[in-house]
């Protein structure tokens, strides 16, 4: 994908370094990625342009404008992504009219007022780095929860933590930036938590690191010189520095926030937690999810005090340094896998792709789904078939309405850049069919080829199944339905269908212990991508079967959409792992064809049934 980045902060902030390390993550895929911001000397590879984002005055802003257009324009951009309010203001205006989509992170709250509720220059995508961001945007910005998804900052961590030399001092150290907020942070530790402190642990140093220490609030730069006036040089004033992983290595207890806290829990090094928003103190294994949440104290879900009770922090850094424990092993390995750049720079681009998406395709795509096609009508209480003779119906229907048959990996490759947007047909759909029936191999193939359509045929993962045992096995008066054979899965990939998981065995996922619904849902994928040699990229849940647990299972096992039945959002992309599947039944007519193919169909079935 070609990439443009839209940065406002004049500083090396943790924006800065979001959308930096994004950038050299896609670069190192093969993206093409520019950046437009104040700064030509940031530490990346990407194209860099300057414009001055953060500048508010509307000529400068009509300016903003106009560089963002002539280079979305120029470069052939996929997709923009800005980083802060002011750079998606100037990025939506620059988009109004091209089919580019406008991705936003949003790395704190927003200020509550009518504009910000009004109107929504955040774009067709918002990333929010944690819980409680998302929390906000929904609760107070008024913004829809489908065009938001929850992806942290990616940190490249080292392989392994750095060791601290046995030689070095008992030290603490305050990590951040010290203007704004965290500027009063660190000039109430300076006045009331670190002086106790250093009177108390003899050997202790205090290290100050990171930037804008020029702009600490005036008491506070009283109190640093009251304490270097006391304690010499067991008070480190660093400043910024590019290699915190080495102070991170020489430093037995961090308080921090945000990127700093992840950075040093990845580091293995005990974190009190303080932020802008609140003190989460000493992170463990138990608080991290409300910590992380929280983005380490940075960020508040619903507007609320700010205080900080500073004696609390004073004992919790007392009572630790009275008896120093190391980070858990567990704790350590779990916020490497959490906030792995990798990891998210794989999702962001999955929002990239999201975001191409909707503003491709803004309407719902019908995505039916069948199961038994037979030559007869079934006497079964279930009714999941249709005749092959009211099946050729559906098709003739479907052709008469140019209707254009796609697959799930198609709608990917149209995604990802792979296929040409202007490619998409205007009236898409996708045929989908569970379990893998013999009829399907005998009727609904034949069918299929003779009006040129391919499908996604959902299979289970141990071929040694061959019919519908969890509908016999619960009611012997159910007729039993045989399943294809290895050579007529085959011939399915063989005419260009995608072949889609089902599960190994077709359990209802959700009544399963956990490890044990994980280990159906990956070891299905498995078995059918060594079996049929073929990329498996969608799931479908047996029997519409799902909750969280199982959706994020599903995506962990490295699919890029799970399908349910009946339930999931307005589009395919308000939640990839929960794609809304439309039954159909032995007796469909023209009427209801019509209306189960409407781009309407999804709101109007919303509003009858409220799912």
């Amino acid at each position: 994908m070609r990439i443009l980045h839209v940065l406002s902060a004049e500083f090396f902030a943790g924006s800065v370094a979001y959308a930096v390390q994004l950038a050299e993550a896609h670069r190192a895929k093969g993206h093409h990625v520019w950046l437009l911001s104040e700064s030509d000397q940031l530490p990346t590879g990407a194209t860099q342009l300057v414009a001055a984002i953060s500048n508010r005055r509307y000529g400068q802003r009509l300016r903003n404008v106009q560089r963002i257009r002539q280079v979305v324009q120029a470069e052939r951009i996929d997709v923009v992504h800005a980083h802060s309010r002011a750079a998606s203001w100037v990025s939506y205006v620059a988009l109004r009219g091209l089919k580019v989509p406008l991705v936003s992170t949003v790395h704190g709250r927003q200020h509550l007022h009518t504009s910000t509720s009004l109107f929504d220059i955040y774009g067709d995508k918002v990333v929010a780095i944690c819980g409680n961001l998302r929390e906000h945007l929904i609760t107070e910005v008024k913004m829809a929860a489908p065009k938001i998804v929850e992806i942290p900052n990616g940190v490249r961590f080292p392989q392994a933590a750095p060791e601290a030399a046995p030689s070095e001092p008992l030290r603490l150290a305050f990590i951040g930036r010290f203007n704004g907020g965290k500027g009063e942070r660190a000039a109430a530790l300076l006045q009331e938590v670190f002086p106790a402190l250093l009177r108390e642990f003899r050997q202790l140093r205090v290290a100050l690191i990171g930037g804008e220490l020029e702009h600490l609030p005036t008491v506070g730069k009283a109190a640093l010189e009251r304490l270097q006036a006391a304690f010499g040089e067991r008070v480190e004033v660093i400043g910024f520095t590019d290699d915190v992983p080495g102070w991170l290595a020489r430093t037995a207890l961090v308080i921090g926030a945000g990127r700093v806290a992840i950075e040093a829990l990845g580091a293995g090094r005990p974190l009190l937690a303080l932020g802008e928003a609140s003190y989460e103190g000493l992170v463990t294994t138990a608080s991290f999810p409300a910590a992380a949440a929280s983005n380490f104290g940075d960020i508040s879900a619903l507007l609320a005090s700010s205080a900080v009770d500073f004696g609390a922090v004073l004992a919790e850094a007392r009572a630790f340094l009275q008896a120093p424990q190391p980070v858990a092993v567990a704790l350590q390995q779990r916020v490497r896998m959490h906030y792995s750049l990798a990891a998210v720079a794989a999702r962001v681009l999955e929002t990239y792709q999201a975001a191409r998406m909707r503003k491709a395709a803004p309407a719902f795509i019908p995505v039916l789904m069948y199961h038994k096609i037979p030559d007869a009508p079934l006497a079964t209480k279930h009714q999941i078939y249709v005749t092959k003779e009211n099946f050729e119906k559906h098709l003739a229907y479907f052709k008469k309405q140019k209707l254009s048959p796609i697959t799930f990996a198609d709608y990917l490759k149209f995604a990802s850049g792979e296929w040409p947007l202007e490619n998409f047909p205007a009236r898409p759909i996708i045929l989908t069919f569970d379990d893998g029936y013999t009829d399907n191999y005998t009727n609904l193939l034949p069918l299929m080829q003779q009006y040129g359509y391919r499908g996604v045929m959902y299979l289970l993962g141990d071929f040694n199944i061959r019919h519908n045992k969890w509908d016999v096995e619960t009611d012997p008066a159910e007729p039993r339905s045989e399943i294809m054979n290895l050579a007529q899965k085959q011939a399915f990939v063989a005419a260009g269908w995608e072949i889609g998981a089902h599960t190994m065995s077709h359990p209802r996922l959700t009544t399963l212990p956990l490890p044990d619904a994980a280990s159906e849902i990956q070891r299905s994928k498995n078995e059918l991508e060594a079996a049929l040699q073929t990329e498996i990229v969608s799931f479908a849940y047996p029997f519409g079967d799902l909750n969280d647990a199982v959706k994020k299972a599903v995506y962990e096992a490295g699919f890029a959409l799970g399908v349910s039945t009946d339930t999931g959002g307005m589009h395919i992309e308000d939640d990839r792992m929960q794609v809304f599947r439309i039954n159909m039944f032995p007796n469909e007519s023209t009427g209801s064809l019509f209306k189960k193919t409407s781009s309407w169909y999804r709101k109007y079935y919303r509003w009858k049934r409220g799912k």
